[in-house]
């Protein structure tokens, strides 16, 4: 079994979308690179073989790796810190799905909810259970649990809807060490977002922040994109001298937006103009604009400065996944081992 550090490991995956929006950003990205910094050792891998199942487009898949690397580069990850690497340049992860499956019960995929899910559409639609499902969805919950094994993981960030693969994770972890009397894989923990972390920001319609709704703000815009879209934001026909109740004020796009972004004083001060009257939407989305372009202006123009230098982000994603498969060359001689094969060479 590997030798590990006291310090530990935690482990984030992204899907390769696409530039994120600040919804992703507050969601996801920042308190994700915030964890990365509060422990020993930290990965964070570009899903590229998971996007499969739904991006079956050669070009766009590799655009938006870039992006992806190219983003949370921008936004604050450390690659000297976190270790930083597509999935698909770790070939350790896919024997390790391999012999996984050989002690993974069927009945255990048939319970995820992302299948079950397809299954529920299907028979709504009165189609065949499994019209369109293909393996990869079905087995989904094995390369990710693979994911997370390799790296010996300890702590695995995820939102609520995502515990389940934490669980199955842990799950075959488990199968694999009593059926082969050797503790070779660790079982992880799943660390709840809560909070900010958790927290759903609303789009320039009121509506939940979506790409698929088209209401979203792109962290990676110009100024001027950035204001013209931060001064769409729907509101009502309230007038600036009338004062606002504090729970209009907590529901109000523009402050709930700000209060994500601003510093303590500045949301109070927002919130009190609110609340006293006096404080126009136009002043009110001028102060967002304005923390949005203090947040991204910088990040904007590291983001663009990457994805001009595609060299420089494919020479970190390499130094990324040669440290990623020392411990995942490790991690797999010990499961061969335990099983009867030959440890690697």
């Amino acid at each position: 079994m590997p030798a590990l550090a006291n310090a530990k490991t935690v482990l984030t995956g992204v899907k390769p979308t696409g530039a994120p929006h600040i919804g992703n950003y507050i969601g996801a990205i920042r308190p994700a690179v915030r964890l990365a910094a509060e422990h020993g050792r930290s990965y964070l891998f570009i899903a590229d073989y998971h996007a499969l199942n739904a991006v079956q487009d050669a070009k766009a898949l590799r655009e938006d790796s870039y992006q992806v690397a190219a983003c949370w580069l921008a936004l604050g990850l450390n690659p000297e810190k976190t270790v930083l690497y597509r999935q698909s340049d770790i070939p350790e992860i896919f024997e390790i799905v391999t012999i996984l499956s050989a002690v993974t019960p069927k009945g255990l995929m048939d319970r995820s909810h992302a299948y079950k899910a397809a299954v529920d559409r299907n028979k709504e639609e009165g189609k065949d259970a499994d019209a369109d499902v293909n393996m990869g969805l079905y087995t989904y919950p094995i390369l990710m649990a693979a994911d997370i094994l390799v790296a010996q993981t300890d702590i695995v960030p995820v939102g609520k809807d995502q515990v389940q693969h934490i669980e199955f994770t842990r799950d075959m972890a488990g199968y694999f060490n009593n059926t082969f009397k050797k503790p070779v894989f660790k079982l992880p923990n799943y660390q709840l977002e809560s909070g900010v972390a958790g927290a759903i920001l609303p789009g320039i319609d009121g509506r939940k922040m979506s790409k698929s709704y088209g209401n979203h703000i792109p962290v990676f815009i110009d100024s001027a994109a950035r204001r013209k879209l931060v001064m769409k934001i729907v509101t009502d026909s309230r007038r600036p001298e009338e004062p606002m109740n504090p729970d209009d004020v907590g529901n109000n796009v523009i402050f709930q937006l700000y209060s994500h972004f601003a510093t303590p004083d500045e949301t109070l001060g927002m919130r009190s103009a609110f609340e006293k009257g006096g404080m126009g939407y136009g002043d009110a989305k001028q102060q967002l604009y304005d923390v949005l372009e203090r947040e991204f202006e910088k990040p904007t123009q590291i983001y663009k400065d990457y994805m001009a230098d595609r060299k420089k982000l494919d020479e970190l994603l390499e130094a990324g996944a040669a440290k990623a498969r020392q411990v995942a060359r490790e991690t797999l001689s010990a499961a061969r081992e335990a099983v009867g094969l030959n440890r690697l060479k």
